[in-house]
């Protein structure tokens, strides 16, 4: 009986071998390894090694080794099958019934590596080529050079709509088997498939094997808005199961002890070629369960490594969330904040490795995080206020899933909250403004968020590397946020593209891509647009109203409903589960276009302005009245679909009208 590689990889992924092990042999912590008696001789010193990072097992006094099943089936005496039946059902896998089928689509995955690696061939080989000079020269502007585009298989999609296509073909590969690969583009609306990856650098995205399953590109093109391009989901890729170089930082992540987790492709080749080689990156989307599974296999504590900015500060936010259901006794996350406007690229080139050392030592544990947290979030001048603090932090206690590192948490919060109390001396007349957590200037550091928290059992605030100073003043970050923001206006295309993705799972999985690619005017799109993303990543829904619940439990519920206000009622019959997908489809399409070329427009305007307030000339005044015109006919298009619009909301046999 023989089951897919595919299974057997995701079974061992989410199994320890410590974890399978220790139910049958005591195990004690030995470095990074386990160590313990053998199972299967009788000894008085530990022969029997077992190693989570490499997946195996070692039995020096018996010559015994390998994997979990190995070691199921040499302590029980059970077969193969019995031994992945059993670990699949620990795991929570569905094992695929062994099929004709089943034997079908395993071929068809050995088939599509085969595509894969025959990609990366051809971009690898025009990087090289006269084609690539202008990414050639890119790289070399960011440090990084031959050698190392070389070791990361890096490579160069030219800017031809059938360049790769035609390639493929010369090997024999079915447009089909492209398409699902997700290198080409197709569609109902597109008669000829073309490249998907065109004028981008490329970055493969490898298995844990180092096989590439997916890519990454960076456009070369100045006018092309996603800047960052992924593979969409695929057979072989999920993108919420995958770390950026994850089979080269295992490895490496073993011989340190340590795992770093960036934000993006290039920040990882930075700091690998800096001195991390443990490094990883997340797939341009929110840190996920099933990653963060991985780097705890790597590490007992990753690192989590963001840029010094507001969208690195709503990533670290983000996974605090994500991880604190999850967290055990000795697996938790330490941040680090990277300087204000710097990425770990920035960082590498300017201080080198040690600027990057001294970043990664000051790292915060995931608990002094959440308190910077919930303080910036609270108004603390009035014991109402300050039980509000409380409760919050109890709630968010209680989501831990571990009884005894509950306990610890809430008694660390108890420490905390004593220390805020009237009797301690503080005051809490911040004037009506929200708590913010203010760093000790005695304690220099280059980041936002660094140090470890020294001194907390002393029961002195101010033995902590953060503390809340006095008056508590809402910081310019804070007041700019969108929770002191009073615009409420929300643009009825943006409420369209956003409450339909929110409506129609299917349609969000397909525009996720598109969608984390877009800009929002109003703070609710925005947020809601983000969340979208998320879930999106995640793949945790089926139906519509299994998203909608997601995202009220994301606390999305009142900007949903906002948005969903701000639908014009011509649209909102897209909202009923009655109404044909591909009408709606078209219509999506067509509001996406539309909002991009406002977008692109507003921001040439502003643009514009700027350059006629520096130079009034009548060439810059003729390029704003241009741009106005071409908004213009933009606003007289969205009318003339309303219109049409509420002539089809008349008809019974009507479908939606769009322009």
């Amino acid at each position: 009986m023989r089951y897919p590689p595919s299974i057997l990889d995701d079974i061992r992924a989410r199994l320890p071998v410590s974890a399978v092990v220790g139910r049958r042999v005591k195990l004690v912590k030995a470095g990074r390894e386990w160590k313990g008696l053998s199972p299967f001789n009788a000894e008085k010193s530990p022969s029997f090694f077992v190693n989570d990072q490499k997946g195996f097992f070692h039995d020096f006094s018996s010559g015994k080794n390998g994997d979990i099943f190995k070691f199921l089936m040499e302590t029980e005496g059970v077969s193969f099958p019995e031994a992945v039946e059993r670990l699949a059902a620990d795991a929570g896998v569905i094992l695929p019934k062994l099929s004709a089928e089943a034997e079908e689509q395993e071929v068809k995955r050995t088939g599509l590596h085969q595509v894969m690696a025959w990609a990366q061939d051809f971009f690898q080989a025009q990087l090289m080529a006269p084609v690539g000079s202008q990414a050639r020269a890119y790289l070399d502007g960011r440090g990084l050079g031959r050698t190392v585009w070389t070791g990361f298989g890096m490579g160069f999609a030219p800017n031809d709509r059938h360049a790769l296509q035609h390639y493929l073909t010369g090997k024999g590969v079915p447009v089909p088997d492209m398409i699902e690969a997700g290198l080409l583009i197709a569609g109902d609306d597109i008669p000829v498939p073309y490249d998907r990856f065109r004028n981008r650098v490329m970055f493969p995205i490898c298995d844990s094997r180092g096989r590439p399953i997916a890519f990454g590109g960076r456009t070369m093109d100045k006018d092309v808005s996603a800047k960052y391009l992924n593979s969409p989901d695929t057979p072989l890729f999920h993108k919420g199961d995958v770390l950026f170089n994850h089979h080269n930082a295992r490895k490496a992540a073993h011989d340190s002890g340590r795992v770093i987790a960036v934000e993006g492709y290039v920040d990882v080749i930075a700091m690998s070629v800096t001195g991390f080689a443990e490094t990883v990156a997340p797939l341009g989307t929110a840190l996920t369960e099933n990653q963060l599974t991985l780097l705890w296999r790597m590490c007992d504590e990753p690192i989590l490594c963001f840029d010094g900015d507001k969208a690195g500060r709503r990533a670290a936010w983000r996974a605090i969330d994500t991880a604190l259901p999850h967290l055990k006794p000795g697996k938790s996350l330490r941040f680090a904040l990277l300087p204000e406007g710097q990425d770990p690229d920035d960082l590498a080139r300017s201080g080198g490795k040690k600027a990057i050392d001294d970043v990664l030592e000051r790292a915060t544990s995931l608990v002094d995080l959440l308190w910077a947290r919930e303080l910036e979030k609270h108004t603390l001048d009035t014991p109402e206020r300050r039980a509000a603090f409380e409760r919050d932090l109890r709630i968010i206690v209680s989501s831990l899933k571990d009884e005894d590192l509950r306990r610890h948490y809430k008694a660390e919060i108890d420490q905390r909250m004593a220390e805020l109390m009237p009797s301690s001396g503080r005051r809490f007349n911040n004037g009506g403004q929200r708590g913010e957590w203010k760093r000790d200037t005695r304690q220099p550091a280059p980041t936002p968020f660094a140090g470890r928290g020294a001194g907390r059992g002393a029961g002195n605030m101010r033995d902590r590397p953060f503390h809340l100073r006095e008056p508590a003043r809402a910081s310019q970050s804070l007041t700019s946020s969108p929770l002191f923001s009073t615009q409420t206006s929300i643009s009825p295309r943006e409420a369209f593209i956003l409450a339909v993705l929110a409506s129609r799972p299917g349609l969000l999985g397909r525009y996720a891509d598109d969608l984390a690619n877009m800009d929002f005017a109003s703070p609710d799109s925005t947020d809601l647009a983000r969340a979208l993303a998320d879930l999106a990543a995640l793949d945790d829904f089926t139906t519509a109203e299994h998203l909608r619940q997601s995202l009220h439990r994301a606390g999305m519920e009142r900007a949903l409903m906002r948005i969903e206000l701000a639908v014009r009622p011509g649209d909102r019959r897209c909202l009923d589960p009655d109404f044909p997908s591909i009408d709606i489809d078209s219509a999506l399409k067509q509001a996406m276009i539309l909002h991009r070329r406002a977008i692109t427009l507003h921001r040439e305007l502003m643009d514009a302005e700027r350059a006629l307030a520096e130079n009034d000339s009548e060439s810059n005044l003729a390029v704003i009245r241009d741009l106005q015109l071409q908004l213009s006919a933009l606003d007289g298009m969205e009318a003339d679909r309303d219109r049409l619009n509420a002539v089809a909301s008349a008809g019974p046999d009507q479908g939606l009208a769009t322009a």
